[in-house]
């Protein structure tokens, strides 16, 4: 468990899931949180981190930072993907090791299993077969840092969790053209379409492919549960265990926001990784559920995006 003692350092406290968990030990009560802006903190600077780490000797160390995108992002950058994300999980995994902090958590992707893995998706299946191209750079450094984790324990005992969530949303998900996933990217496409009485939506791909949603808070949730529960070597899966076809999804949320026209689907676009499905047989058997349903945590995206248009 982590102590209200204990100086915490969140990396990647801006983004969605960063800053969810700042809001939470604020909440409750942690006074020592550490947290550094990108402007003040490189975390792909070797140098820069280490100086930070020999300064503040943080106890617990979350391993949220990342180069994030969606599929269009990762196909055009796939070197920045894999060499910001490679450099920023070395630097934090190795610092910490040497600084010795008590506990490490880091964050992976469900995008680090085999384009045709087998469905739901077990934390056995990694490394068994090819990844999906669209996203490989991303994908292999994810493993690379959970092979860190792995091979720094084994070496010198790090106490580490690892955690491979399934696709996150919620508020502060990131709506950016170029940055934002599938699940907020389809929030603002049928939001502005509503607010501009547009009579088509053009999605990319065909629709079919499946994925699944984990709400942030949820994620929060599993997290502190399983740094109380879980005892075991090995990353874990953490999600909802049921997916939605994307088609199904985008129907949802044009229900739930309004929109009246047409979707349009881009057949010459890739649909990435055919299913996407985890496992979470493991976690539920510890005891743990989700509490956000996937129309609640839509209306909660929904919300947030209209709210941050309004401050605009």
């Amino acid at each position: 468990m982590i102590q209200k003692k204990d100086k915490i350092f969140i990396s990647g406290h801006k983004g969605m899931v960063g800053s969810a968990f700042l809001d939470h030990f604020k909440k409750e009560g942690y006074s020592e949180i550490i947290i550094k802006d990108r402007n003040e903190l490189d975390l792909r600077n070797s140098v820069a981190v280490g100086e930070f780490f020999e300064k503040e000797r943080p106890d617990v160390v979350f391993i949220i930072a990342a180069r994030v995108g969606g599929i269009k992002a990762n196909m055009e950058k796939p070197a920045d993907f894999i060499y910001d994300n490679l450099m920023i999980e070395s630097n934090l995994i190795h610092n910490s090791h040497l600084f010795d902090a008590k506990k490490v958590i880091f964050f992976g992707s469900s995008c680090i299993y085999p384009r045709e893995c087998p469905q739901p998706m077990k934390e056995e299946y990694l490394l068994t077969g090819p990844l999906e191209p669209t996203n490989e750079g991303y994908a292999l450094a994810k493993i690379s840092g959970l092979k860190m984790m792995e091979y720094y324990k084994k070496q010198y005992n790090l106490n580490g969790l690892s955690i491979m969530p399934s696709n996150l949303y919620g508020p502060g998900d990131s709506f950016h053209p170029e940055h934002s996933h599938v699940l907020s990217a389809l929030v603002k496409k049928f939001t502005d379409a509503t607010r501009d009485n547009l009579s088509e939506v053009v999605i990319w791909g065909t629709g079919s492919a499946k994925r699944e949603f984990f709400h942030v808070s949820d994620l929060v949730r599993s997290v502190l549960f399983l740094l109380e529960h879980w005892k075991e070597d090995g990353f874990i899966n953490v999600g909802a265990g049921e997916d939605i076809s994307i088609k199904g999804l985008a129907e949802l949320i044009a229900n739930m926001t309004g929109y009246q026209g047409k979707i349009v689907w881009d057949h010459s676009k890739p649909d990435g990784m055919p299913r996407k499905c985890m496992d979470v047989g493991k976690l539920t058997k510890l005891g743990f559920k989700q509490s956000v349903t996937l129309e609640d945590g839509i209306r909660d995206v929904i919300r947030d995006y209209k709210t941050k248009m309004e401050t605009k």
